[in-house]
């Protein structure tokens, strides 16, 4: 029996057709690939590292001098919960401008037990402009407008308190005093409350309280500026030949030291890898790519939330400016560049941003935008706002905007590196070869030396609780 050759090249009904030509599979065995470098999703725009203007600091150690100040207690005060049972922690009462420097600690506990917790409705007012000022509040939380009477009669917002906040702290010593504003619970607003009478009780049996009530009171308050140092005396208009008042500018006798931060880490790569695999791109320079990439990523955020030097958490507590009404608002944003002069930037999380601007499309306003290193950004009266995703967003959906002033020619707000190091790769890091171990893997040290410095306590302003959800 004879078969035949179109017979065999018939398609069998449901089988695959035979290729005419060589498949793409086969055809890749002899191609070469274009390839990308390796990449990256965790590299951000790290506007913040890019803006600052970094001071090379070759001693590791950067001191920032300035006059004297005077301070007179103007932090805030902590509280501790147990249910809906709000507790001034007693040693925080030393906050209070009266009870600065007072250590006596079982008349602290006492003063501390005599304060009442109230509950405010928004819209409620807590004190009355006029009424007689009998009593010491506390903030232990929500925010609270201070309001008083413009000059036409009209209301005047006279800022945003909020939490560890206090108001009233002069009316245990002066009988006759009276409120000069009107202060007015935002939102949902908890205050501890000391009546000046309660106050009086415990003054009464206690020795040591009486005598730093007496000192107080006596203290002579130094000559100061506006913003609280020292002053410099200066005459001027004189006619004739009058004596000149002799002055001196003072300055502080523990001015604060910056030593600089490192981040390091040890990037392993199999000498196997290293010798074989580098065409047509280096494994090693790849790898030392991407963890430069991670370490500068490390290097913002330590900028921004390091306990020490981070910049949230060494804005001065005047210059920290609580939200009108929880998300951000061009009001908001008003009074927070209005703190310092020449304010060059703006930091908010992308979220925040976001917020800002659907407060401004709500009130019809669409801010220009600014060229700034070759890119378009978000501005908010010329001034630009950049993002910056260091800066956190709680569980509770609340951010902070950042305000700076930059550079030491006019007193603002600095990054601090040391240039030349051996073995630099950059500026500021190096990558040092650490040796082959037993297994053929090479070591390599990368490390980045930095910190970030506030000449001048007004150089930096934090926009607090910022809401970003609503």
């Amino acid at each position: 029996m004879t078969i035949s050759v179109e017979s065999r090249s018939a398609a069998r009904p449901g089988a695959e057709p035979s290729p005419q030509s060589l498949g793409t599979a086969a055809a890749r065995q002899l191609a070469t690939t274009t390839k990308t470098v390796p990449q990256m999703q965790g590299i951000s725009s790290r506007w913040l590292l890019r803006v600052l203007p970094w001071v090379q600091v070759s001693a590791g150690t950067y001191r920032v001098n300035r006059r004297l100040s005077y301070t007179v207690g103007d932090g805030r005060i902590e509280f501790v919960t147990q249910g809906a049972e709000v507790r001034v922690i007693p040693p925080e009462l030393g906050e209070l401008p009266l009870l600065r420097g007072f250590e006596d600690g079982a008349v602290l506990e006492s003063l501390a037990g005599a304060f009442v917790q109230r509950e405010y409705a928004p819209g409620d007012a807590i004190t009355e402009a006029g009424r007689p000022a009998d009593q010491v509040f506390l903030l232990a939380h929500g925010k609270v407008r201070k309001v008083g009477t413009g000059r036409y009669g009209d209301e005047s917002s006279l800022g945003v308190l909020g939490d560890g906040d206090f108001f009233g702290e002069r009316a245990p010593l002066d009988p006759d005093a009276t409120w000069e504003f009107t202060a007015r619970a935002i939102t949902r607003t908890t205050v501890l409350a000391l009546t000046r009478s309660a106050f009086q009780e415990v003054a009464d049996r206690a020795e040591s309280l009486r005598a730093h009530l007496a000192g107080f009171a006596s203290r002579s308050i130094p000559a100061q500026n506006r913003r609280g140092e020292a002053d410099i005396a200066v005459a001027s208009g004189h006619v004739g030949e009058p004596v000149l008042a002799g002055t001196f500018a003072d300055y502080e006798l523990s001015p604060r030291e910056y030593e600089l931060s490192v981040a390091q880490t040890v990037l392993r790569v199999h000498s196997r890898v290293a010798d074989l695999y580098n065409d047509p791109m280096s494994q090693v320079e790849q790898q030392l790519r991407l963890t430069i990439e991670a370490l500068r990523e490390r290097q913002e955020h330590e900028i921004v939330n390091n306990r020490e030097f981070g910049l949230l958490h060494n804005a001065d507590l005047k210059q920290r400016v609580h939200t009108h009404s929880g998300p951000p608002t061009p009001d908001d944003l008003d009074e927070l560049i209005s703190r310092r002069r020449k304010t060059r930037y703006l930091f908010a999380h992308p979220r925040t941003i976001a917020a800002f601007g659907r407060e401004c499309s709500r009130r019809g306003l669409y801010p220009k935008e600014l060229d700034l290193h070759g890119a378009s950004v978000r501005a908010w009266r010329g001034i630009p706002l950049l993002p910056c995703n260091k800066i956190p967003v709680t569980d509770a959906g609340t951010s902070a905007i950042l305000a700076l002033r930059t550079g030491e020619e006019d007193q603002g707000v600095v990054g601090l590196h040391q240039t030349g190091i051996p073995d630099e790769y950059e500026p500021g890091l190096n990558v040092r070869f650490m040796g082959i171990n037993a297994q053929a893997v090479t070591s390599y040290l990368v490390s980045t030396y930095y910190s970030a410095a506030v000449l001048v306590p007004d150089a930096l302003g934090v926009l607090e609780d910022v809401e970003v959800g609503r």
